[in-house]
């Protein structure tokens, strides 16, 4: 690995671990409370992160998500709702560190509710078993990867809420998913090999997204974090 891929690598690793961190420190503050509205949720998590590394800039459009908006694609901008004492919510943050971006998503369940704690704890499960695959399958697409999650989704009864599970992260677009750039997405369609170099001929790095949807009890969750790195 070249140094610059050195680079490249460690500054994607360290602004995810930071995003993680803000996360975590949200709960620990416990700012993921019922009785607050998803945009004031937003905007505390938004503050957080200035007082916590200075940041100021996200890379897409900050998302907290409840109850039957949790089925929401990321496109969709739903009308605002409150957080309910037996809720299920998801963050889907892209924070910039240093100039480099993070894409993480997290879910959590307020309340008891058994069919949320177990999409809520399905979440991680998928999402390994998808990195899993991709380690194991040199040659893999988005195309491939795609149907492979899609199909752990499946067989553990859950539906799927979002047109990909993923996109290429750091200086790519991500904001339009156009014939011309389905290559950026894991999605169908996407047939180039997803490790292949960049127009710069660095090596491409990726974001795994694993959306469940229950719709008929209405609900779903998010999770989402780097790849291959």
């Amino acid at each position: 690995m070249s140094v610059v891929e050195t680079d490249r690598v460690a500054a994607l690793r360290d602004a995810e671990s930071k995003a993680v961190q803000l996360f975590d420190e949200a709960v620990r503050r416990g700012l993921v409370v019922p009785g607050i509205t998803e945009r004031q949720l937003s905007d505390e998590i938004r503050d957080l992160a200035n007082e916590m590394f200075g940041v100021r800039k996200f890379w897409h459009k900050r998302i907290v998500r409840s109850g039957v908006n949790t089925l929401e694609p990321y496109r969709s901008n739903p009308a605002e709702l409150t957080l309910e004492s037996d809720d299920i919510v998801f963050f889907d943050f892209g924070p910039i560190f240093s100039e480099w971006e993070a894409d993480v998503g997290r879910t959590y369940v307020l309340g008891d509710d058994e069919h949320k704690h177990r999409l809520a704890a399905d979440l991680p499960v998928i999402w390994a078993a998808g990195r899993d695959h991709f380690a194991a399958t040199p040659e893999i697409t988005g195309d491939e990867l795609f149907a492979y999650v899609l199909g752990l989704m499946g067989e553990r009864g859950w539906g799927h809420g979002a047109r990909h599970a993923g996109h290429l992260v750091g200086e790519f677009p991500h904001e339009r998913v156009e014939d011309d750039q389905v290559t950026s997405y894991i999605t169908p369609g996407s047939h180039q090999p997803m490790r292949r170099p960049d127009a710069a001929g660095n090596p491409c790095h990726w974001i795994l997204e694993v959306h469940l949807t229950d719709r008929e009890r209405g609900f779903g969750g998010f999770f989402e974090q780097l790849l291959d790195l």
